[in-house]
């Protein structure tokens, strides 16, 4: 008996834009390090007017069908920021990206990538830079290394099997991208704390937490700072308006002052370390198999918001303005606020286990700090490239 023919549609309504965003929990049920997001949340992400990634953004996303099942999914994406960025940052003019890519065999991933490529050149583009879902402040990236354990929150998760029918549809990678994880009960090395108790004594410098009474404020001077610091940054695309205000909102449910500290040069705002609770280990808990919470559930996943007790933590952001980079003082600001959030973690959400990342494989500074804390590479998620 013949196999099925294998069909590529369009997704052009709410409900297929549904079917597109329940594949993943269904084709993820029984991988026990797979960590379902809340559904209302991923259907958002997909949503035009959801999510401002779509202002700047053109969007296409397929399924793929055989035999009257759904069997795989694509989105091709360009955002319209990144081809105005500087080409050797690795976007640029001419460059879209496909993501989200999910797929039952290799005869289906060959077939949505191919589709996924025939729409961006015929928006023009002539490179792909891939998988990005959506943007690369998302989950930017395929998981090649660390399948064995669970991501940790904003962090994506994917079969080992991707990687070979990715490289075999002709995609070279371009750059790679580490999780650092270290034991936080763990005292940092002595020439740490030394670096610790020096910048404790220069009245130039102030440590502070985020205030929750003046969130948009500080998210903006956070946003203001990234900017700047990651301006040179391979893959670099700045946030929108937009985008700090729609982030601002959907994080603050995870913020908690003590874990996001901002740092003050004679007054100036010149760097920040954001730290979330890891929401994962509580939706592995909580959530069901799609995606979606009992009444009992969000009761639960609402107590643990307000209260994050165990908790592990991740680093997924931190910087310092590009004037004071490679400096001494940039090293020492980070450590101090490493420290400070590290004795928070510790003392008042019983942290044990902390994640920094994702950092660039030739980010010399970053990858020096984390060498320093005594942190280890414990996931890896490549990028890849393709001319069109």
């Amino acid at each position: 008996m013949a196999a099925a023919e294998l069909f590529i549609e369009p997704v052009s309504d709410k409900a297929a834009r549904a079917e597109f965003v329940d594949l993943a929990y269904r084709m993820h049920a029984g991988d026990p390090n797979w960590v379902s997001n809340l559904r209302i949340e991923e259907l958002a992400k997909f949503t035009p007017g959801k999510n401002p990634f779509f202002e700047h953004a053109r969007c296409q996303l397929f399924l793929a069908r055989r035999g009257g099942r759904t069997v795989g999914r694509i989105s091709a994406h360009i955002d319209e920021i990144a081809l105005a960025q500087p080409p050797e940052q690795g976007m640029g003019p001419g460059t879209g990206n496909w993501g989200a890519m999910e797929a039952e065999d290799e005869e289906t991933a060959r077939a949505l990538i191919v589709r996924a490529e025939q729409w961006l050149r015929d928006e023009g583009m002539t490179r792909v830079l891939a998988p990005m879902n959506l943007s690369v402040w998302e989950e930017p990236g395929l998981l090649v290394r660390g399948h064995d354990h669970a991501p940790m929150v904003m962090m994506g998760h994917h079969p080992a099997h991707y990687q070979p029918w990715v490289e075999g549809a002709g995609y070279e990678r371009v750059k790679t991208l580490y999780t650092y994880e270290l034991d936080i009960r763990s005292e940092f090395p002595p020439i740490v704390r030394r670096i610790v108790a020096s910048g404790e004594k220069n009245p130039k410098i102030v440590i502070r937490e985020v205030e929750l009474r003046h969130f948009d404020r500080d998210a903006a001077i956070i946003c203001d700072i990234l900017n700047d610091a990651w301006a040179d940054n391979w893959g670099f695309v700045p946030f929108t308006d937009e985008e700090i205000a729609h982030t601002g909102k959907k994080l603050k449910p995870l913020v908690h002052p003590d874990l996001i500290r901002i740092a003050e040069y004679e007054g100036e705002p010149v760097a920040f370390m954001m730290t979330l609770p890891d929401l994962n280990q509580a939706q592995k808990r909580i959530l069901r198999a799609d995606g979606r919470p009992s009444l009992l559930g969000w009761l639960k996943l609402l107590r643990w918001l307000r209260r994050p007790r165990p908790a592990d933590m991740r680093v997924p952001l931190m910087g310092v303005r590009k004037k004071l980079q490679s400096s001494r003082l940039a090293s020492q600001l980070a450590f101090m606020m490493i420290e400070y959030i590290r004795q928070a973690a510790i003392t008042r959400y019983d942290g044990k286990r902390g994640e920094i990342g994702w950092i660039l494989d030739d980010n010399k500074g970053m990858v020096a700090i984390a060498d320093t804390i005594d942190s280890t590479i414990n996931r890896e998620y490549a990028i890849y490239e393709k001319a069109l």
